[in-house]
């Protein structure tokens, strides 16, 4: 066990109120403390930081690795690691179980070690019931925040550890602390971020939602609207450029509704313009739109912008009007069409990719044969399809009429054989082209000597395996497509 004392670490300076500053003065305290607990260990502590859901939860992880790698901790792959971070995703109630049985496991490792902190946040930490599940079934948890103050990790490891080193005793070590907001206004920048890639990055330009569709949990979850100031967003991804960043995607929950409440507002597409025009950019994607704030604006400004990429994600949901109108999405499979329609008459060569639910309560034959009646029309180059599940605490949850399994899952699987054909046929037509690939990874390890397999991704979002050298990732590459493989393509370097 560690033998320290905070008495014996300068603390500095009362902490500041206004942010960021609070936080650097406790990441600076942190540091401190860090150091001292490796000199004890003999070697430097390490993290492991474990993300559960989409994109948004990615990035909140970049932010808590940037903190932990600012006090002093380095990455570790492990889940053995000196503290580790569950950053969790509550969408689907498999979720949740999912993360129950991974705390499970994390016990088990800190019986081994008892020095190690475990800390679990994000969407899963906003729901009362979870955080009370951990209180009284996996006491040995030391620190639960939750979406809205990923920021403040400093702050709360300062308190955790303070709990730790103040007292000896087991039941003062292993206090639990507990900060959970339910929702904020506040939008904190300028904190430290590690990027998982040298030459694509995510950036915010919004958080939370205020659509409230009947089977999401993430307005609740992830609190209202809320933008952030365009000259923030448009400096950071200035930043990303000159440091070799030649791909943004622009994040929210609902990007169309970007600038509402803003002092000095902007429409998503005047941002997107804006980003366009930033010199060094290569690609710039977003997601996610959703259908109803799609504007003709927005449409207009990708088809003649230089750098946004021809793909859009573009959630559908049903096909059905009367489902449409129980899941609260305020458009009809007929104004989904007709943007649908304007897309391709400004962008014929643009990839349309949606997000499908199946089995939504009282979903009927006749409500599903809607459903696959608009996948066909439209051709998705690719889809997300998910059979409906059950959110407690969404209106969805206490409808009547819930679809029995069976059902639904005959009718999931008509649902992916249309995809697969409309994605097929939609890919198959640019075999023989040679297209430029941002090559993200490698697919396999040289077994020559020379050689190995690499993975890139198309202007629309398609992947193709092709072989190269390692030095080639990270940048733009003409590739031929030789073939098509339903959902990728084999290609070769056009030399």
């Amino acid at each position: 066990m560690f033998d320290l004392n905070l008495d014996n670490i300068d603390t500095g300076l009362q902490a500041p109120e206004s942010e960021p500053h609070r936080q650097y003065h406790y990441m600076a305290k942190c540091r401190k403390l860090v150091a001292k607990l490796a000199a004890v260990k003999g070697r430097k502590l390490k993290y492991h930081v474990e993300t559960f859901g989409c994109q948004m939860n990615f990035k909140d992880s970049e932010k808590l690795e940037g903190v932990l790698e600012a006090i002093g901790f380095e990455a570790e792959e492990s889940e053995k690691a000196d503290i580790v971070i569950y950053n969790t995703c509550t969408v689907r109630e498999n979720a949740n179980t999912k993360v129950y049985g991974r705390i499970g496991y994390l016990g088990k490792l800190k019986k081994q070690n008892p020095d190690m902190l475990i800390a679990l946040c994000g969407c899963m930490m906003q729901e009362a019931v979870a955080v009370e599940k951990i209180k009284n079934s996996y006491r040995f948890v030391d620190l639960i925040f939750g979406t809205h103050n990923i920021y403040k990790l400093a702050e709360l490891l300062w308190k955790v550890y303070g709990n730790r080193l103040s007292d000896n005793r087991a039941e003062h070590r292993h206090r639990m602390v507990i900060d959970i907001w339910k929702d904020t206004d506040r939008i904190v920048e300028e904190l430290p971020s590690v990027l998982k890639y040298k030459f694509k990055a995510g950036v915010n330009i919004m958080f939370g939602c205020n659509n409230f569709c009947t089977y999401c949990i993430v307005p609740y979850v992830r609190g209202r609207e809320r933008s952030r100031k365009y000259a923030d967003i448009l400096k950071e991804i200035r930043d990303m450029v000159s440091n070799g960043i030649v791909e943004v995607m622009l994040l929210g929950q609902n990007v169309n509704s970007y600038g509402k409440g803003l002092e000095d507002p902007i429409s998503f597409a005047e941002l997107l313009k804006q980003a366009d025009s930033i010199d060094g950019i290569k690609r710039i994607r977003f997601m996610t739109s959703h259908p109803k704030d799609l504007s003709d604006e927005l449409i207009d400004v990708m088809a003649h912008s230089r750098h946004i990429c021809r793909h859009i994600h573009l959630p559908v949901q049903s096909g059905s009007d009367r489902i449409l109108k129980a899941m609260n999405r305020h458009y009809t499979a007929a104004d989904y069409m007709k943007l649908i329609g304007k897309l391709r008459d400004a962008m014929p060569d643009i990839a349309i990719t949606t997000d499908i639910i199946v089995g939504f309560p009282t979903e009927t034959e006749e409500d599903f044969s809607d459903t696959l009646k608009l996948c066909e029309e439209v051709g998705f180059d690719s889809a997300f399809t998910f059979i409906y599940s059950k959110r407690t605490g969404t209106p969805a949850a206490a409808m009547e009429e819930q679809v029995p399994d069976d059902v639904v899952k005959e009718r999931f699987d008509r649902l992916l054989e249309v995809i697969q054909r409309s994605s097929e046929k939609r890919a198959s037509s640019l075999a023989g082209k040679t297209v430029e690939v941002l090559v993200e990874e490698l697919d396999r390890e040289p077994n020559d000597g020379h050689s190995c397999m690499l993975t890139g991704r198309l202007e629309n979002n398609l992947l193709v395996h092709f072989k190269g050298c390692p030095d080639m990732i990270g940048k733009l590459l003409n590739v031929k497509l030789d073939e098509c493989r339903g959902f990728y393509f084999l290609g070769s370097i056009e030399e």
